[in-house]
């Protein structure tokens, strides 16, 4: 590949870009002449890619738990492909437990999964997307990244993480004409539901009634999610082309009723208690005049 073909076509770099919505913007990108950077813990599962696609596809073995490898992953995008346009942190997996069904392991990796491993790929790309004056990084976070409920508080809690340094970094990197689009998913038929692929935590019989029926819709719902990938991953690629595209992107008509009612329902929590909460302030002391 000459130096010109480097520098001309737009360069994904994907991570878990081997199933599910990962796999979906990937393949969308190379249908439209696109290279993709893909990351999986097994490069055999692009094999199929490889096949239709060529060298537009660079299949890069990762755990994304690995930060330390994270600059060598984009430094072998930048020196195979000469650029990189558009980072999705798409790895990750969900985990089921009760707060005190999940171990301490358990709940680190889970941040280790949706906010270091990020957090490392952000920070090793950043420097060549500062340098070029345009970039985007989609954060493929989840409707669970901004609500929660019984048994999925350690997969929110990494997803929460995300969002909230998300958007830190969104004001951050603005200005350096680089984009961020967090990605809040509802459910998609991806392996996510499978048995193989989502943790569950032994059940402590306390809270069977609890989440005994969350532990059962979460398994159930594996093969019927209403989500498409393919039409998930189109709808990203359009969002990322508007001059006015949001910071955050529920995906799925469910994220969009959830999301909705969690908005509603804590904008109305806030208008009721605005007196107290004001009431905690010192008399008379004139507002805080911030730099955000």
């Amino acid at each position: 590949m000459t130096n010109s073909e480097k520098t001309s076509e737009k360069t994904w770099l994907i991570t878990g870009a081997s199933s599910g919505l990962g796999l979906a913007l990937a393949e969308t990108a190379l249908r439209a002449g696109e290279r993709v950077v893909g990351t999986a813990r097994r490069t055999g599962r692009f094999d199929a890619l490889r096949a239709r696609y060529g060298d537009r596809l660079l299949a890069v073995e990762h755990d994304v738990r690995d930060t330390d490898a994270a600059a060598a992953v984009v430094q072998r995008a930048l020196d195979e492909f000469g650029r990189i346009d558009v980072l999705v942190n798409n790895a990750g997996a969900g985990q089921v437990g009760a707060a005190e069904e999940i171990t301490d392991d358990r709940l680190r990796d889970m941040l280790d999964q949706h906010l270091f491993g990020p957090a490392a790929y952000v920070r090793a790309v950043l420097p060549h997307l500062r340098e070029r004056g345009s970039g985007a990084i989609v954060q493929m976070s989840s409707q669970g990244g901004r609500m929660s409920f019984p048994a999925v508080g350690s997969y929110s809690a990494g997803k929460f993480a995300l969002e909230g340094w998300s958007e830190a970094l969104a004001g951050e990197v603005a200005p350096f004409g680089i984009r961020v689009l967090i990605v809040e998913p509802s459910r998609f038929r991806t392996e996510f539901n499978a048995p193989e692929v989502l943790v569950t935590a032994a059940q402590d019989p306390s809270y069977a009634a609890v989440t005994g029926a969350v532990r059962a819709n979460m398994a159930d719902a594996d093969g019927i999610q209403e989500g498409d990938p393919e039409r998930g991953a189109a709808v990203i690629r359009d969002v990322l082309g508007a001059f006015d595209a949001p910071l955050r992107l529920p995906l799925g008509a469910e994220a969009v009723r959830n999301l909705r009612r969690v908005y509603t329902e804590a904008l109305d929590d806030v208008e009721k208690w605005a007196g107290a909460s004001a009431s905690a302030d010192f008399p008379g002391v004139p507002a805080a005049v911030r730099a955000f």
